[in-house]
């Protein structure tokens, strides 16, 4: 058969094996040994184990060993048909049930199966345990048929795995699903005397691996208490669902509120005889400020001071047109005057002379045109 009307035939298969075809099943076909060794050397196949190849431009897969060994263990048989089996002949168990899970952190180093009938293997990295399991002992992940999470964490402890390890995968278990516990601890039974408690009394196994795991009720009330809104949460739906009613209507439930009717009446009482008297006073305040505010707030008033402002501002532009110019002449003037009478100062002609000076230089007949410039401005604005 030519290489390229094999990978036809195998493409066939593996597409729904995650890109996996098993030497029997190409055989079965009339892909010969040959067929698969020359496909192997031309790169477009890949031998994952012993009679078990896959499709080179198939997508690598975390689980492409586990389900090479799966494939294996039956090697004529497609996996849809064998998957259709209920509960099917090897289920995948133990700690590679675990790692399908994703519950705990303990390594498969190999690929463990369970099957109903004692097999055997050359391969050192597959092991078989023999046991019968019932339908609701397998369900399927990843596309393998696997133990439930209560089946594999009853495997794993009857495996002699470290109590705490083994409490790490429940705990895992009971975050990614709902468990099943009464199924839990039955399975735990046959286990328990082993691990130091009464002969089938699964339920004390189950609470030394829920206490191991912290999911205990202690464990898990600790961690609520120390939550404060998770605490407050758990307390307010606890007090609703208790009946008040009892208490409420006790005798001394009825004297606690009496007791407070009583003081509050007394607290309404010395309130209302402080404040009545001064009600008249606060009424006449409240009468004077609304005059008040209305007389302040006429439009007369408003317009007198409109007019004040307005003058104000002409006086003060004016004042500074009439006194800046001269500010300095003054100064002269000042000077001179204070030379001539300091002591020892003789009245020579040179002092005589700059005060004169100093006199002629403030511009008196100015000074007299500003200032009537200013009374007449204000004369004019008055009789508008």
């Amino acid at each position: 058969m030519k290489s390229r009307e094999a990978l036809k035939i195998l493409a066939e298969v593996s597409e729904s094996q995650w890109g996996m075809v098993t030497s029997a099943q190409a055989h079965a076909r009339g892909v010969s040994h040959m067929n698969l060794t020359r496909l192997t050397k031309s790169g477009d196949l890949i031998r994952l184990s012993h009679g078990v190849y896959k499709d080179a431009g198939a997508p690598g897969g975390e689980y492409d060993e586990l389900r090479s060994a799966w494939l294996a263990s039956d090697p004529t048989r497609l996996a849809w048909d064998r998957l259709n089996e209920k509960p099917g002949k090897v289920i995948v168990s133990g700690e590679s049930a675990a790692a399908l899970h994703g519950i705990g952190n303990l390594r498969a180093m190999r690929s463990e199966f369970t099957a109903p009938s004692r097999k055997q293997t050359q391969r050192a990295d597959v092991h078989y345990r023999t046991r019968t399991l019932t339908s609701d002992d397998v369900t399927v992940r990843e596309g393998l048929p696997v133990t439930t999470p209560e089946r594999t964490i009853a495997d794993l402890v009857e495996q002699r795995a470290q109590l705490d390890h083994v409490g790490d995968a429940l705990r895992d278990a009971a975050r990614n699903s709902r468990l099943d516990i009464d199924r839990l601890a039955e399975l735990l039974g046959p286990l328990a005397e082993r691990n130091g408690h009464a002969k089938g009394d699964g339920n004390a196994l189950l609470d030394e691996l829920l206490e191991s795991a912290h999911i205990d009720l202690e464990s898990l009330s600790k961690q609520i208490v120390e939550m404060p809104d998770l605490s407050a949460l758990v307390a307010r739906d606890y007090l609703a669902t208790l009946d008040t009613s009892e208490l409420l209507d006790s005798p001394a439930m009825r004297s606690v509120l009496e007791a407070q009717t009583q003081q509050y009446a007394k607290l309404a009482e010395s309130v209302s005889k402080a404040v009545t008297p001064a009600l008249p006073t606060l009424d006449k305040v409240a009468a004077s400020m609304a005059a008040a505010t209305a007389t302040f707030d006429s439009p007369a008033l408003r317009s007198v001071l409109e007019s004040q402002e307005r003058q104000l501002t002409a006086i003060s532009t004016a004042l500074s047109k009439l006194i800046a110019p001269q500010m300095t002449g003054l100064e002269n003037v000042q000077k001179a005057i204070a030379s001539l009478s300091s002591p020892g100062a003789a009245p020579g002609a040179d002092n005589t002379r700059r005060l004169s000076e100093a006199i002629s230089a403030v511009g008196w007949a100015s000074l007299a045109q500003n200032a009537k410039q200013i009374e007449a401005a204000d004369v004019d604005k008055e009789e508008s």
